[in-house]
């Protein structure tokens, strides 16, 4: 759908051109509302830069002369507009897929996106397991496999499983009711609630892999149709965090960790917390009210305005 902007701009404009983009995003990749917004708005930006750049129109052909010139001349100016590393780096990955779509085999240049210091560990926002996630189905080479590598994920952050649990998971979940049984540490079986968000995942997924799903099969299937590795899930993350600029805290099991953080914040009570983490003991549970308590400094630090 064409935003109502578009009708704002000379009929010249290439806005059309990031219109396009964003339906394939929203059509073609089935990206979240909030990613294809954004994702639009960078092209729009860049298009409206380079224009006032090169002093020209810009279109497809244009495009194709992009240099490593113009992207940090881009990445300057928006720099100094106060967008911060992660954004920076997120933006970076946006443009260049906008380029490999514009011009298929032409990308444009490849340059490092800004690095993110290094601190003290933190809760993945949810800001950024969503990005982190949209990045690793963006990157992936099949659309079945985007599907699962987002089901897994949400399930790590949505239901707070550890990966060798998403990933034994098997087609006996099927069909997906409210709660999910999830068998844990030393065979302990628990029972975790599953937001909707969560259940739709999977089940994309499950209608998508071509290798079939069955009640005594692994549900996550790797390339080949075997087993899907847990090697495979860090190493799509570790790929994707180096992309958007996170740090190395952004891991898979990082997102579990966020998924207890959260919802302690949110007020959650520590035992059902336990339960829900499948802690053998509250003192694997308290360890988050340190977490959140130097989340909560972190916080009061950036915005009060004595602090």
């Amino acid at each position: 759908m064409i935003d109502q902007r578009d009708r704002l701009r000379p009929a010249g404009a290439a806005l059309p051109l990031a219109a396009e983009w964003a339906a394939h995003l929203a059509r073609d990749r089935r990206r979240s509302e909030h990613t294809v917004r954004a994702y639009r708005a960078g092209a729009e930006r860049l298009i409206d830069f380079l224009g006032r750049h090169w002093g020209g129109a810009v279109d497809r052909a244009a495009l194709r002369a992009i240099g490593v010139a113009d992207l940090r001349a881009f990445l300057a100016e928006r720099r100094g507009e106060g967008l911060g590393n992660a954004s920076a780096a997120r933006e970076l990955s946006a443009i260049r897929g906008f380029l490999a779509w514009a011009n298929p085999g032409h990308g444009g240049p490849r340059i490092a996106g800004p690095r993110v210091k290094k601190g003290v560990p933190r809760p993945v926002s949810p800001d950024e397991a969503v990005a982190l996630a949209e990045e690793v189905v963006e990157d992936a080479r099949e659309e079945w496999i985007g599907k699962r590598d987002w089901a897994v994920l949400m399930l790590l952050y949505g239901a707070g499983l550890r990966v060798g649990e998403a990933l034994a998971l098997t087609g006996a979940i099927l069909p997906l009711g409210e709660t999910l049984s999830v068998t844990g540490k030393r065979a302990k079986t628990r029972i975790v609630p599953l937001l909707p968000q969560v259940r739709d995942a999977i089940e994309d997924y499950a209608v998508a892999v071509p290798f079939g799903v069955s009640r005594d099969t692994i549900l996550f299937r790797g390339a080949k149709g075997g087993p899907l590795s847990p090697a495979v899930v860090r190493r799509s993350v570790r790929g994707a965090r180096g992309r958007l600029g996170l740090g190395e805290r952004t891991t898979p099991h990082a997102l579990r960790h966020s998924f207890a953080t959260h919802l302690l914040g949110r007020g959650a009570d520590l035992r059902a917390l336990q339960e829900l983490l499948g802690h053998a003991s509250l003192s694997s549970t308290q360890v988050y009210t340190a977490v959140d308590a130097a989340h909560l400094m972190d916080v009061y630090r950036h915005a009060h305005p004595r602090a």
